[in-house]
């Protein structure tokens, strides 16, 4: 069967591989139906993604289909529709034994440092899959960008109340803008596209959309009651975004960093000493949080029609990939359509 690898940085090619063998023991064979395209691939492409491994078949945020079960598996059967927790934990190391297995020290992510779901089937762990008779595969597909999304704002503990500012209205960032909604916090958005500002009020009904500039801390401050924002969320990925977020933090406040940069960020301590700020990092997602969206979709507490604006056939992934990328095509989230 063939699959789609990213054989180098802004190289995409279609190769062969062989069928998967029986599933084993906690094992099942999935057919991959829609992938997702997100911040994470576009790095890998660009080569800028530290974590990612040349050549790999890409692909992660994924709606499946069951196509056989090993021996011991019982949260699924044949048939079932799933979202799949693309985080490959040991089990065994530090992290792991504490509860933190987006955090596991020997982490494995399908399709950035092994093989993911841009082929027609492949083998997988049955614990990673969340299954939905409701859902749709490209509702499913969503599931993993709005998990890391609603992780973020767990750990920033976005309390109903609250203001919380969401820097970069990116996939992540409107992903984290849904639960703070859902947390009844009032969300501040920043952007420098002004075209997801204004997908952010028209589509979103966010209130309070910003351009960065030199009076965005007044600017923050009129949104906020007179008072800068209880939480910040960085999802931009950018290192001078992420540095001058430090100054934007209420007194007493949490700054969480949920985008991924390789370069240095800086900060004048006194800066974020003065409000006794709280700096969090928020990595991956949990369990959990795939089973809480799945019922929130389910029960139409969190509308995904708003969200895929771009579809690529598997075929055309090579030739339609650096342009969906671009900011002219003014993409959201783009599905592949993979069989």
């Amino acid at each position: 069967m063939q699959a789609i690898e990213l054989s180098k940085p802004q190289t995409f090619r279609m190769i062969e591989i062989p069928e998967p063998s029986s599933p084993g023991l906690g094992e099942v064979i999935v057919r991959t139906h829609r992938c997702g395209i997100c911040g994470t691939d576009v790095s890998g492409y660009l080569g800028k993604m530290p974590f990612f491994q040349y050549p790999r078949i890409p692909g992660h945020e994924l709606g499946v289909e069951v196509l056989a079960i090993g021996e011991g598996v019982t949260n699924v059967t044949v048939g079932d529709r799933c979202s799949v927790e693309p985080y490959m934990h040991c089990g065994r190391c530090y992290a792991c034994q504490r509860g933190a297995i987006n955090c596991c020290e020997q982490l494995q992510v399908i399709g950035v440092m092994i093989d993911g779901g841009l082929r027609p089937q492949f083998v997988l762990r049955a614990e990673k899959l969340h299954a939905s008779s409701l859902l749709s595969f490209e509702q499913l597909a969503l599931v993993e960008t709005l998990a890391i999304g609603c992780h973020a704002a767990d750990r920033g503990n976005v309390c109903q109340g609250e203001t919380c500012l969401v820097i970069g209205a990116g996939p992540i960032g409107l992903a984290t803008l849904e639960f703070v909604r859902l947390r009844g916090a009032q969300p501040v958005v920043v952007d420098l596209d002004t075209q997801r500002l204004a997908f952010c009020r028209d589509r979103l009904g966010i209130e309070h959309t910003l351009s960065p500039g030199e009076d965005l801390i007044s600017q923050l401050k009129s949104c906020c009651a007179g008072h800068l924002p209880d939480v910040v969320i960085d999802a931009t990925g950018s290192e001078a975004s992420m540095s001058k977020s430090f100054s934007m933090v209420a007194p007493t406040g949490r700054l969480v960093f949920v985008g991924l940069t390789t370069g240095e960020v800086v900060f004048r301590h006194p800066v974020f000493h003065r409000p006794e700020g709280t700096l969090l990092c928020s990595r991956n997602a949990l369990p959990d949080d795939f089973r809480k969206i799945i019922g929130w979709i389910e029960e139409g507490r969190i509308d995904t029609s708003v969200w895929i604006t771009h579809k690529i056939p598997f075929r055309e992934v090579a030739q339609q990939f650096p342009e969906i990328i671009r900011p002219e095509a003014k993409a959201i989230k783009a599905m592949i359509e993979v069989t």
